[in-house]
């Protein structure tokens, strides 16, 4: 006989450490949800509850829920060679085939591929990459990394360290030196960091195309190809954190694409594979990796022992070409407009929404007590709205970081208009009840 909701809930709390969740909430409340199974745009609770996921659960399954083609991916790996070691030059058929593929649809000359298992890893990776890469070019000075305010780039050391939102930071108390931050939508303030600094520390620019966690902020059409100016000015390499914003997201392939600009590195990760496996990575130009080939002496004394894991790369090699063949990205840049028609008509129409904003299918909706006056509520009701639309079978996410009060939305790519009109729906039938407070 299987194990009752109760027993399942009790072991969650005394053996399940829950990652960016209360720990007391836990204890006392228990897992809010425990999923059994999912299909396409949907979630199914051990209670049978279904609820659509507009939140491609933690903004990575573009391809929805329930694939068997991935899972048959993996097997038929697994079957054949489920791991082996890419240290020492070790290779393997998926690990090339991916690194290749990704080589191909990445912009401009972003042509040489390390892998790593996610994108914390992938982000502290950039670091060191440039960071090794100025100390072979007899400039190790060159240490520094700036990113924007409220951005997320991680939670491994380095990584926490370039996260602009100060909660993730102030968890822990010796964070990794050398990081800096400038302000999230300003190239001038890029520009009087860099100054401050000295140009000589910096070693590398850090941004997500579009901001995710940090409440889905989207930077004016010139601000990149300023800031690319900027970095070219100073010799300041340019990293594109692509971790939520790749494989399509933005109704392009990747996010920089939208700004006509190619980065010197890009991470990626969550989208790559779906989450149907763990991988993540960073993509270098050819100029950088060609750099780093020809002054290099020694071992690259940097790697994960997942590294190019070869079933991972199966798996990623079959989520992209579902994405290609079913043309998920143009899905997601129609449907996009989709999501901004009706996020638009909210923002019309209910009198506690200060602004919305999206991008392909990454939307958020600001919340404010007086519209005209701008101001806000003493105490955030984003909360309040996602625990409201989670009882109504909709799963979308808070952010109240840095004084905001939004809710974002980031659904998979394979959403169709009956479905955004639906999460819209939800939405505004709770917007209503709060007017009505």
């Amino acid at each position: 006989m299987g194990k009752g909701i109760d027993e399942w809930i009790d072991l969650d709390k005394r053996h399940f450490i829950h990652p960016t969740s209360s720990l007391k909430q836990q204890q006392t409340e228990g897992a809010a949800h425990i999923f059994t199974k999912g299909k396409d745009i949907y979630l199914y609770d051990i209670n049978g509850k279904k609820f659509i996921d507009a939140m491609s659960s933690l903004w990575n399954v573009n391809i929805g829920h329930g694939r068997e083609e991935l899972a048959k991916a993996a097997f038929e790996q697994m079957s054949k060679l489920a791991f082996s070691s890419c240290f020492s030059t070790f290779s393997n058929e998926p690990a090339i085939e991916l690194a290749e593929k990704l080589a191909s649809i990445t912009q401009g000359d972003l042509n040489a591929v390390f892998f790593t298992s996610g994108g914390s890893e992938a982000n502290d990776t950039a670091y060191k990459l440039v960071r090794h890469y100025w100390i072979l070019k007899g400039e190790k000075a060159r240490k520094k990394i700036i990113s924007r305010t409220k951005s997320y780039h991680g939670v491994a050391l380095g990584a926490t360290s370039a996260t602009g939102l100060k909660p993730f930071r102030d968890f822990t108390n010796s964070l990794a030196p050398d990081f800096c931050y400038t302000d999230h939508l300003s190239a001038k303030s890029l520009r009087d960091v860099i100054e401050k600094e000295g140009p000589e520390t910096v070693a590398a620019f850090i941004a997500e195309p579009v901001q995710g966690a940090g409440g889905v902020h989207i930077a004016s059409p010139n601000y990149f190809a300023e800031v690319r100016k900027i970095c070219d000015e100073y010799r300041i390499l340019f990293i594109a954190d692509e971790v939520i914003t790749g494989f399509g997201r933005t109704g392009t392939y990747f996010g920089m694409e939208h700004y006509g600009i190619v980065p010197d590195i890009v991470c990626f990760a969550k989208g790559v594979t779906s989450g149907y496996a763990q991988l993540g990575g960073v993509i270098l130009s050819k100029s950088l990796h060609e750099q780093l080939i020809e002054l290099s002496t020694d071992t690259l004394f940097h790697g994960y022992t997942y590294s190019g894991h070869p079933a991972a790369c199966a798996v990623a090699l079959k989520n992209i070409e579902i994405i290609e063949r079913e043309n998920l990205i143009d899905n997601a840049e129609k449907m996009g407009k989709e999501l901004l028609k009706g996020l638009k008509q909210l923002e019309l129409t209910r009198g506690i929404v200060g602004a919305t904003r999206s991008l392909g299918l990454m939307g958020a909706i600001e919340f404010v007590k007086h519209k005209e006056s701008n101001e806000q509520f003493e105490k955030p009701i984003a909360p309040l709205i996602v625990k409201e639309a989670l009882a109504k079978g909709l799963i979308c996410r808070a952010v109240v970081f840095d004084s905001q009060d939004t809710i974002v939305l980031a659904p998979p790519l394979t959403i169709n208009e009956n479905e955004i009109e639906k999460i819209i729906e939800i939405i505004d039938d709770i917007l209503i009840t709060f007017e009505k407070k």
